[in-house]
């Protein structure tokens, strides 16, 4: 398995789209595993593809993690087809915007069909942070991110904040 670089805004690649899978081969089932590998490596609950820079409708996400255990979950096309009313607000962070944080408010409970690692249609029924991770992941897909739901003072906070790190970051030691 391989390690893949995580792209960190405000790379524009996050606000790209992805495409539909055409095709469940042994090419995506290990580039699911690479996702996911990269994803526990940098500690994260959750990792869509346009992530690292390929523009497939594919997410990886183990919450069970936080707890210790892996359980990890592989979504190929995946789609909401209903959602609550009721809403949950959860801090949300994400790969792409290290060390950032934002409470999010989203649909408390969402039904997602997707395929699965070997290509079978599925349908699960989510809710708390299971469901928060599915709309995040899905949104990264749609060319959305979380700052997009917060208000525009604190999504340019949170972009300075990645540039002066990211320019930090950059400086050649001496």
């Amino acid at each position: 398995m391989a390690i893949l670089r995580i792209i960190t805004a405000p790379d524009p690649r996050l606000k790209m789209i992805a495409e539909p899978v055409t095709q469940v081969d042994d090419e995506l089932r290990q580039f699911m595993d690479d996702l996911l590998e990269t994803m526990y490596d940098a500690h994260g609950i959750g990792l869509a593809a346009t992530q690292v820079g390929v523009l497939k409708r594919v997410l990886v996400l183990d919450i069970a993690q936080r707890e210790g255990d892996r359980k990890p979950m592989f979504f190929i096309n995946p789609e909401i087809t209903e959602h609550s009313d009721e809403t949950n607000t959860y801090t949300e962070g994400c790969l792409s915007f290290p060390d950032q944080f934002a409470d999010v408010e989203r649909p408390k409970y969402v039904k997602v069909k997707y395929l699965d690692y070997d290509g079978k249609a599925q349908e699960i029924d989510a809710d708390e942070l299971l469901a928060t991770c599915l709309q995040h992941e899905i949104d990264h897909l749609d060319g959305k991110v979380f700052v997009d739901y917060i208000s525009k003072i604190k999504r340019d906070i949170i972009l300075r904040r990645l540039k002066k790190d990211k320019k930090h970051y950059e400086q050649p030691s001496s």
